[in-house]
């Protein structure tokens, strides 16, 4: 008698998934272009009532500003590599596309993009589906199907 496996695969769920790829890439472009203020250091003075602790500890809000901003910097350059790195292992038209659609200083038009690549509409959107599949894959953002979607779909 042969021995049957359990080769139950999770559905993917392709515009949840696409919509997490969109999310990240919107991050990205925040990531690129802002740097928020609240980690900026305390001009004003504060007074307080407390007597001041005498004990090893040299506080300021100067410093825990820097320390902030250090952290901050350190997780932005971290995610933007990782971006980085996720689209570099596309196939040279899907990185095209995602650069042009999402990274690029000015987000093209999927029109404009497919004339320029010289495909046809139909083409262009499957190259750019898979590449955004590939994308949750290799940054692990994709979404699974629940068992019972699965089963009525």
């Amino acid at each position: 008698m042969k021995k049957k496996f359990n080769t139950y695969l999770p559905a993917i769920d392709y515009k949840a998934t696409k919509k997490e790829v969109e999310k990240t890439f919107e991050e990205y472009r925040m990531y690129l272009v802002t740097l928020p203020s609240d980690f900026l250091p305390k001009i004003t003075p504060s007074y307080s009532q407390l007597p001041p602790s005498f004990t090893n500890e040299f506080h300021s809000s100067t410093e825990d500003a820097a320390i902030e901003r250090i952290e901050f910097e350190n997780a932005r350059q971290r995610f933007i590599n990782r971006i980085h790195e996720a689209v570099n292992s596309l196939k040279q038209d899907e990185r095209f596309i995602i650069i042009k659609s999402f990274m690029d200083k000015d987000i093209g038009y999927d029109p404009d993009i497919y004339l320029e690549l010289g495909i046809g509409k139909t083409r262009y959107y499957e190259i750019k589906g898979e590449a955004m599949l590939r994308l949750a894959f290799d940054l692990q953002i994709e979404v699974y199907k629940k068992k019972n979607e699965v089963k009525s779909a």
